[in-house]
């Protein structure tokens, strides 16, 4: 016996046909991402592996998070019941603060009412990526015309993510932080490893 509720459905027929929220991103808003050393900070992947990526690679996706907490735990808490990270793995990456320079609109699917505008459900954000990156090309065709999709981050809930489509790659400028082994980030990674009760090792 199948287990209840499934695998999420499909793009519906008449997706174009219904009205979606969308929620504006607006000039100055102030978006994070860790990327690893020596790769760009605005990297709209093709690659078929991430939750909204384009199913054809007819696009790229840049993700980020709201917060550097965001981008901490979509980062290093993949392996979900891990909870370390090492000071190599920090020192592999930089943290990048992107600046929004146009408005930008996007579908979204975290705040009351998004996906159940659009006939979709929690499962979209937490269920297997070929079904979501489906979706993912079902509403960038959309006659809302979207830039991304504003989503809850999948191993924190609580926090905002977005999936912002390559064509909004002018509107950004991206601004490196450094890792957040770096002294002058110590704050900000004792906040982040407190939140997610997370230890650091050598």
């Amino acid at each position: 016996m199948s287990s209840y509720p499934g695998p999420h459905p499909e793009p519906h027929a008449d997706l174009s046909a219904r009205q979606p929220l969308v929620s504006a991103l607006p000039v100055g808003k102030r978006l994070y991402r860790l990327h690893r050393k020596g790769e760009a900070a605005l990297f709209f992947g093709k690659t078929k592996k991430s939750r909204f990526d384009a199913p054809d690679a007819s696009y790229g996706v840049l993700y980020l998070g709201k917060d550097a907490h965001c981008a901490f735990i979509e980062t290093f808490g993949q392996s979900t019941g891990e909870s370390l990270v090492t000071v190599v793995a920090l020192q592999a990456r930089l943290l990048a603060e992107v600046v929004v320079t146009r408005e930008c609109n996007l579908i979204d699917g975290a705040h009351s009412g998004g996906l159940a505008r659009i006939g979709a459900d929690g499962r979209l954000l937490d269920g297997p990526h070929d079904i979501s990156q489906r979706w993912s090309l079902a509403l960038k065709q959309h006659p809302a015309n979207p830039d991304g999709i504003l989503y809850l981050a999948r191993h924190d809930p609580a926090r905002m993510a977005y999936a912002l489509f390559d064509n909004v790659e002018a509107a950004l400028t991206a601004r490196s932080m450094g890792s957040l082994a770096d002294p002058a980030n110590a704050p900000l990674l004792a906040d982040i490893l407190n939140t997610y009760n997370f230890g650091l090792v050598d």
